[in-house]
């Protein structure tokens, strides 16, 4: 499939069409009866707490697919993983074997007792909670820094600082194909479909390929600066990048046009995280607090400091 024109993202307001921004790209003036009843619940449960996990920076986190585990990944070169008991997270193990900072992690899809971890060492592990060992290391060609695992449990897609992405079979661990690419290549994603691939860059962009063909299906211009991260809700309607230029954009999965932008922050953004129903988009940066705002209108739901 050729690839269509660059599309324009949150600097073309005004425009339509696939990769552009859509006229009501707006927050709304009022909150609705939702984001009232979150707040509500917030300020009920506002406490929060600490928990030693690593004796270096912590460079990742994420929950597995039932919710009752998060896993962290360290420069101190280990992952740890913790067990939501009521109100509290319990250290369950701690998993050593990677010879350099574990840079990213991420669960199985639907296993919820596998998950796999990106390493500067050159390789990846993928660890049973069950058995608390390391059930696989894969070699690969450099020092990895970002990894995901498609929705179907099939594959995972490492991509390292050579800007190379090595997508590897998650029964046999061999390699099943490898891009490299000639942008900065940040996060990279399936789409919930499992048949579209995506990946953010240093141009701002966002890059779409088929999957499994890996062939170039769109480019969209999202950003007028380093697109740094990419997430999709888990319903499957939306899915959300956030940049250097301190914004949020939320994008309609089906029409890739931007829908809505969220500007709380003032640092370029880092990370991002959808609730388990998709109503609730948390975003963070090198602020000093977290945004989680209501993904259909863009009010604010409540700021964790």
């Amino acid at each position: 499939m050729a690839v269509p024109p660059a599309a324009m993202g949150p600097s073309a307001l005004g425009q339509s069409g696939p990769g552009s921004m859509a006229p009501w790209c707006s927050v709304s003036s009022g909150p609705s009866r939702y984001v009232l009843g979150m707040q509500d619940l917030f300020r009920g449960h506002s406490k929060t707490r600490e928990f030693p996990a690593h004796s270096a920076k912590v460079h990742s986190v994420a929950w597995s697919c039932d919710g009752r585990r998060l896993a962290s990944g360290s420069f101190d070169k280990t992952a740890s993983v913790f067990l939501l008991e009521k109100d509290r997270l319990v250290k369950e193990n701690n998993y050593r074997g990677h010879g350099d900072s574990v840079d990213q992690l991420c669960w199985h899809p639907s296993n919820p007792d596998l998950f796999v971890t990106a390493s500067g060492d050159k390789t990846i592990r993928i660890w049973d909670v069950r058995t608390t060992k390391c059930i696989a290391t894969v070699n690969t060609k450099g020092e990895n820094i970002n990894i995901c695992w498609s929705p179907d449990g099939q594959t995972i897609a490492v991509g390292n600082k050579d800007d190379v992405v090595t997508f590897i079979d998650a029964k046999t661990h061999r390699s099943k194909a490898e891009e490299q690419f000639k942008f900065e290549v940040n996060e990279i994603s399936w789409n919930n479909d499992n048949n579209m691939f995506f990946l953010t860059n240093g141009n701002g962009c966002i890059n779409i390929l088929s999957y499994p063909e890996l062939k170039p299906v769109q480019s969209i211009n999202a950003h007028p600066s380093n697109c740094i991260c990419i997430k999709f809700d888990p319903m499957g309607k939306y899915f959300a990048t956030g940049s250097a230029d301190a914004l949020v954009s939320l994008w309609d999965v089906d029409e890739l046009v931007c829908v809505r932008c969220f500007s709380r922050l003032d640092w370029p953004v880092r990370t991002l995280s959808f609730s388990h129903d998709g109503k609730m988009l948390a975003s963070a940066s090198e602020d000093h607090f977290i945004d989680i705002a209501e993904v259909e209108t863009g009010n604010l739901t409540r700021i964790f400091s």
